[in-house]
C-alpha cells in the first residue's frame, strides 16, 4: 500500500454542526472512511453512539485502529451504504437520530499507488472501492466500444472531447495502466490554464461507473430516509454536480407535499413531505478549508430533517 497521508475530513465543523441538539443519539456514518467524521461527532455530541459503514476493507482496517478507543460507542461494518437498513438492523437499530453521507472518495484509495484511482501514480486501473466484487476499470475501457466509451465520459464526466478520447482509447487497446490512459488524453487535451488536470474528468467518469455511484446515492437517500427517526437529520457532502443534483432534487421532492405537473389543477399524486430543507442555501467550505485541504473545493453540504411528529398534521 503506498503512503496515506494524514485524512482531513472535509467540511468537519459543519457536519458537527448539523447534528448539533441530538445529544443521546445513535448515528449512522455511511460514508465512514478513516473515520475523521465519526471521531468529531463521538467527542462532541454527548452520548452519541455511532455505526460506521465503509465498502473500502482497507479503510474499515484503518478506521478499526482510529477509533478504538471510543469502545463500544462505535460499530464498524463493512459494507455498502445502499444496505445501510439492514446493516443497522445487524446492530439492533430501526431507527436513528442522524445520517451522514460524504459520497467523496476517501485518501484511503486516492493516496493508494496501486488502487488505480489517481492519474499521479503509475498503477494499473483498478478503482473499485470493494476489490473484492464487479469489474475493474481496466476491464471496462477494454470490453465498451466506441460509442459507449463516449457515452461514458461524457454522462459522468461532462468530458465535452468524449468521442475523440474514446476513439484513441479503443485504437491504443489494451490500456491497462493509469499512465497508458493519462497519455493518451494528454496527447488530445493540451494543459490549459485551468488548474483541473486534462485526465480529471475521464477519471472521474471510470470511477463513477465502476462503482455505480450515481444509482447507489439515490438508494442510499432512500435508505436513510427509512431509518431516521422523526425529527432526525441527514447531511450529505458531494463533490460534483451529478451528484449534488441527484441530492437536491431527493431531499426537494421529499420536502414538498405534491409532485404533479405544474399542468395539473389538481392533486392527484397524494404525496406527502417527510422532511424540512435546513439550509435552503448550499454549504460550501471557507476559502480557509481550502487553503489547507484542497481536495475539500469542490465540497457541498446538503442537510435536512425528518419532520417532527408533532409537526405532522
Amino acid at each position: 500500500m503506498g503512503k496515506v497521508q494524514v485524512h482531513i475530513p472535509v467540511l468537519l465543523k459543519e457536519v458537527v454542526t448539523s447534528f448539533e441538539g441530538l445529544n443521546n443519539g445513535v448515528f449512522v456514518d455511511a460514508t465512514l472512511g478513516m473515520g475523521g467524521h465519526t471521531r468529531e461527532i463521538l467527542e462532541q455530541i454527548p452520548n452519541s453512539s455511532i455505526i460506521g459503514i465503509d465498502l473500502d476493507s482497507e479503510a474499515v482496517m484503518l478506521a478499526r485502529q482510529n477509533l478504538k478507543n471510543f469502545g463500544n460507542r462505535v460499530n464498524i461494518a463493512k459494507g455498502n451504504y445502499v444496505d445501510m437498513v439492514q446493516i443497522a438492523r445487524n446492530f439492533n437499530e430501526l431507527n436513528v437520530d442522524g445520517v451522514l453521507l460524504d459520497l467523496g472518495f476517501s485518501s484511503v484509495q486516492i493516496d493508494d499507488a496501486k488502487r488505480g484511482f489517481s492519474f499521479k501514480y503509475d498503477s494499473e486501473l483498478d478503482m473499485r472501492f470493494d476489490k473484492t466484487k464487479g469489474v475493474s476499470a481496466s476491464d471496462v475501457l477494454n470490453s465498451l466500444d466506441e460509442a459507449e466509451l463516449a457515452d461514458m465520459f461524457y454522462t459522468y464526466g461532462e468530458e465535452r472531447q468524449s468521442r475523440i478520447i474514446a476513439k484513441s482509447i479503443v485504437k491504443s487497446r489494451p490500456v491497462k495502466t493509469t499512465y497508458e490512459l493519462t497519455e493518451i488524453i494528454s496527447n488530445i487535451k493540451r494543459k490549459s490554464k485551468s488548474k483541473i488536470h486534462p485526465s480529471t474528468k475521464v477519471f472521474q467518469a471510470l470511477r463513477i461507473y465502476v462503482n455505480q455511484e450515481l444509482k447507489n446515492v439515490e438508494k442510499g437517500l432512500e435508505e436513510a430516509m427509512k431509518l431516521l427517526k422523526f425529527g432526525g437529520k441527514i447531511s450529505v457532502i458531494s463533490y460534483h454536480s451529478l451528484e449534488d443534483r441527484i441530492v437536491k432534487n431527493f431531499l426537494r421532492k421529499n420536502s414538498i407535499n405534491c409532485i404533479c405537473p405544474v399542468s395539473m389543477i389538481e392533486c392527484q399524486c397524494n404525496h406527502t413531505a417527510t422532511i424540512k430543507i435546513v439550509n435552503k442555501k448550499v454549504i460550501k467550505p471557507t476559502e480557509k478549508e481550502i487553503k489547507n485541504n484542497p481536495r475539500s473545493r469542490s465540497a457541498k453540504l446538503r442537510i435536512a430533517q425528518r419532520i417532527p411528529l408533532a409537526e405532522i398534521v
